[in-house]
Formats: structure tokens, C-alpha cells, sequence
């Protein structure tokens, strides 16, 4: 079973090869994503954010979701020094480079407690994989020429993992650096990281990104992480363990 909807401004694709599964469970998914969509999207005026941002809503008024999504923002900024912040330089909360990953991870657990053992969740190029494809093998996952996005320049081959990518070349520039606001983000134009979960993989792009040329090197020195870079003049960079994830040719 597979199927796209746009949801959370975005395309998201969830295929379940497991014979188990139904109509009933894609549904549950998708019904996840629109909830997630109701309660973070900072572009709907009604949701639980946007009341946040102009004051509706008192902090002991937040949902159990909002108050752990806070607290996992302000884990990931000590953890990221800083380069990973919610917080705008317009003075507003815009969790959406941790909420997608959340999301996804929180979904993939949806359906591990239904005991479906192979599937595949993209929500706008960041994806969780679980056994195997609808051929009996491990999934396979291009990333894109952030100059060309039409072409593919890597193949990874995930076995129960997750890629996130980062990037401008699809959004423009959505990311910025925390520590200096002012300045654009524009030395790197592409970074992925594969990680066990899509939690891990999105969160730290997107705190990886904002540090430009030295994100590559943030990536390195975390455990469990690889990831690999294109900078604005082509050049590609990857962590020293990425290139296990790669498909080879034959």
C-alpha cells in the first residue's frame, strides 16, 4: 500500500508493504500528520502555536505535545550550542525543524505498535525506513543535485534508519544562525544525515546547516551520525563512516 497527500504544506508518502496492514492504517497516519499540521503550523492562525505567539495561551495552558516539543527544542539548542533555536529574530516560536522529524518518528512508532515490520515514510524529503521494500530488499533513498534537483548524486541503502536532509535549494532560505541572525546561511546548499531515527537525522541537520562549512564537522563527532555535505561551489564533503550507507556500483 502507498499514497501521497500534502499535508503540513508539504508532499508526504507513507507505504506499508506488510500484507497486514489496510486502508484503516494509512488512514491513522495520515490523520497523525494533520493533527501535528492543526497544532504546530505556524501559517494557521488557529493553531496551538500561532495562540502561543500572541499570547492566548499561558504556558500551563500547553498541551502535553506543545510543553515536549519545548522541552526537546531546548535539549537540541544546549546540545547543538546554540544553533538549533526556535525562537525567530522576529521574537516568535517556530518549532518546525524539529517538529517534522518528531512527527515522522512518533508515526513510524505508530506503526510499529501495530506490528507492521516494513515501511516507508517521507514527509518532504525526510524519511524513516523499516524492513524491507515491496522486492525483498533494503530501501533505497537518493539525494538530490541541490544544483540540478532533477538529478540524483548518491544512493543510500537504509537498513531500519533514517535520512534528513537540509537545504536551499528547494525553500530558499528557511535556516538561519541563531548566534549571528543577520547573516545568511549560504556557504552550504545541501547537508543529509542519516541517523537510527528520523528524530536524531532532522533535529541535527537543520542545527548542522546553520553552522555552514563547519556543520560536516559537528556531524562527525557525533555518535551514531554520518552525513554528507554540498557546498555552494559543488565541492561534496561526507563524514567518515557515510560511505557504508552508499550504493555501489556494480
Amino acid at each position: 500500500m502507498k499514497e501521497t497527500r500534502i499535508l503540513m504544506g508539504m508532499p508526504i508518502t507513507v507505504e506499508i508493504v506488510d500484507s497486514s496492514a489496510d486502508n484503516k492504517t494509512i488512514e491513522e497516519i495520515f490523520s497523525y500528520f494533520s493533527y501535528i499540521d492543526e497544532k504546530f503550523s505556524t501559517y494557521k492562525e488557529e493553531s496551538e502555536i500561532s495562540k502561543i505567539n500572541r499570547g492566548e495561551i499561558s504556558q500551563s495552558e500547553w498541551s502535553d505535545d506543545m510543553k515536549t516539543v519545548f522541552a526537546l527544542s531546548e535539549k537540541t539548542k544546549k546540545e547543538t550550542n546554540g544553533y538549533f533555536d526556535i525562537m525567530t529574530p522576529g521574537g516568535n516560536y517556530d518549532p518546525s525543524g524539529l517538529v517534522k522529524g518528531w512527527a515522522i518518528y512518533k508515526a513510524a512508532e505508530i506503526l510499529e505498535r501495530r506490528g507492521i515490520g516494513n515501511f516507508y515514510i517521507n514527509a518532504g524529503g525526510d524519511i524513516q525506513v523499516k524492513g524491507k521494500n515491496s522486492s525483498g530488499k533494503y530501501w533505497k533513498v537518493g539525494i538530490k543535485n541541490p544544483f540540478s534537483p532533477g538529478e540524483i548524486i548518491k544512493i543510500v541503502e537504509l537498513k531500519d534508519e533514517a535520512i534528513a536532509t537540509s537545504g536551499t535549494y528547494e525553500r530558499g532560505e528557511h535556516i538561519y544562525n541563531p548566534l549571528s541572525p543577520d547573516e545568511s546561511v549560504n556557504d552550504v546548499v545541501s547537508l543529509s544525515v542519516v541517523a537510527s531515527d528520523i528524530y536524531e537525522a532532522d533535529r541535527f541537520a537543520t542545527a548542522a546547516f546553520a553552522m555552514g562549512r563547519h556543520g560536516i564537522d559537528f556531524i562527525e563527532k557525533l555518535p551514531g551520525l554520518e552525513g554528507y555535505m554540498v557546498d555552494k561551489n559543488g565541492l561534496a564533503t561526507m563524514t567518515s563512516g557515510f560511505k557504508k550507507y552508499v550504493e555501489q556500483a556494480d
